[in-house]
């Protein structure tokens, strides 16, 4: 690989039960281990960015998480005050219920707006379209509404629905959003083998809750 693979992984964990002392733990290791990000729950972001403060390691929360379908007013809320606390990249799950509904300009203009926010506050913005519940046809639709409005990332997945990330899924997002923008792959990523297939599928950044696993495998080689 061109780049070390710590630096593809969001080191993450965002189970419901995640303590503030296992939260700052994934921070220590992101810290030790180069990591991209972490990915951690909104109530801990101003502690992990405490905690993460003179490294290169990025804090990144999800807004709107796991279901997508708030009132694009609270996700709005969620993304400023998540900045506020110390993210610097926000990971929003879309409006599948919308997407669905064939509101694409509801889509289109929740996430401008979303992402016009970000970058003013020096920020990036990935979105979660949640691969697992859309046929290939909506995939590729989500790609287009999320490069009309500008978002920095299109991510496959929460974690929470019956499957993550997958190849398919990753080449057909590649193939349909423009080169600058970026692709997250999550959800499911346990292994070395899973994390290298993703990348030469064209994924950029890699949410693991598995990374100290997946880059002590590389290590070892």
């Amino acid at each position: 690989m061109a780049r070390d693979l710590a630096s593809y992984i969001d080191h993450t964990i965002l189970k419901p039960d995640a303590t503030e002392s296992q939260v700052l733990q994934i921070c220590d290791e992101a810290r030790k281990y180069n990591f991209a990000a972490v990915c951690i729950p909104p109530c801990y972001v101003h502690a992990a960015a405490e905690r993460l403060k003179g490294t290169n390691v990025q804090v990144a929360t999800v807004v709107g998480f796991p279901l997508g379908y708030n009132h694009p007013k609270v996700k709005f809320l969620e993304t400023h005050q998540a900045i506020a606390d110390g993210a610097t990249e926000i990971d929003v799950v879309i409006n599948i219920s919308d997407l669905k509904s064939g509101k694409y300009s509801d889509v289109e203009n929740e996430l401008s707006e979303l992402a016009k926010f970000c970058h003013l506050k020096e920020a990036e913005l990935k979105v979660i379209i949640e691969t697992a519940l859309l046929t290939d046809n909506e995939i590729v639709k989500a790609c287009e509404l999320c490069a009309n409005a500008g978002v920095d990332y299109v991510k496959t997945s929460t974690g929470f629905a019956a499957a993550g990330a997958t190849v398919p899924h990753v080449e057909l997002m590649r193939r349909v959003l423009p080169s600058h923008i970026k692709i997250k792959a999550a959800g499911g990523i346990r292994t070395y083998e899973d994390a290298q297939a993703l990348i030469k599928a064209g994924a950029d950044r890699l949410g693991c809750s598995a990374s100290i696993q997946i880059v002590s495998h590389e290590q070892n080689r």
